[in-house]
């Protein structure tokens, strides 16, 4: 059962198209998993498009016009537009809706359906350190790293901290620290106040989004650099 969501903030400024690419994706999966931030989204876009109708009838109200103002050139126009309208909708076409086809990714011998989201985005091939594994989707963000990562069975990463923001969303598997266990679908966002060491018993695979490195709590931070460097 998935027990952690993306924020209210976070969901109203996706609904608003606040937020870049690689956040607004996994806003979107996290949403295709969940009934609970489905119903959110929806109702949070209503609100959205209710106001935006308003502000339309506020807009529009100041050129109305008198209907006896109207000229005979106007009521051509209008016609004429009627009649194109007309002639789209009588037409016969009919537009073949494209088959949905998925897209895999395969990490360690094991094989996952990727969300329809992450479809037409660019994944580099997969780097492995240990039991980690890590592909990064290319999104021109800048400082912002967006990935899948893959654990596998009794993988981990060292405890550490963020010096940035990192999203993390489990598309398949589990993985825990000391905050429980973190099944599908749940969306963990984390940043400096957050120390974690994940673990994963079965194997998981996670779409994240980093905007900085790790830093290791523990242990000779040095030689954790380069798990720092690959995850990020």
């Amino acid at each position: 059962m998935i027990k952690h969501h993306p924020t209210f903030e976070l969901l109203k400024s996706f609904v608003n198209g606040d937020l870049p690419a690689s956040l607004a994706a996994g806003v979107a999966i996290h949403a295709d998993m969940c009934q609970e931030c489905q119903q959110k989204i929806a109702q949070l876009t209503e609100q959205v498009a209710e106001t935006s109708f308003e502000f339309e009838e506020q807009f529009l109200d100041r050129f109305i016009v008198d209907e006896q103002e109207i000229q005979p050139e106007n009521i051509e126009v209008e016609d004429s537009f009627d009649e194109m309208i007309a002639s789209i909708t009588a037409s016969k076409a009919v537009e073949l809706q494209q088959p949905k086809t998925e897209k895999m990714v395969s990490f360690n011998d094991n094989t996952y359906v990727l969300p329809t989201a992450l479809n037409h985005m660019q994944l580099d091939k997969a780097m492995h350190i240990g039991k980690l594994s890590r592909a990064r989707i290319q999104l021109d963000e800048d400082e912002i790293h967006t990935s899948l990562l893959h654990m596998a069975p009794g993988g981990s990463v060292p405890e550490h901290t963020h010096k940035g923001f990192e999203l993390t969303l489990l598309l398949d598997g589990s993985f825990e620290d000391a905050n429980g266990k973190y099944v599908k679908g749940d969306f963990i966002m984390l940043d400096k106040k957050h120390h974690h060491h994940p673990v994963s018993h079965e194997g998981c695979l996670c779409y994240t989004v980093a905007n900085d490195a790790l830093h290791f709590t523990q242990g000779i931070n040095k030689l954790l650099n380069p798990i720092g460097s690959f995850i990020y």
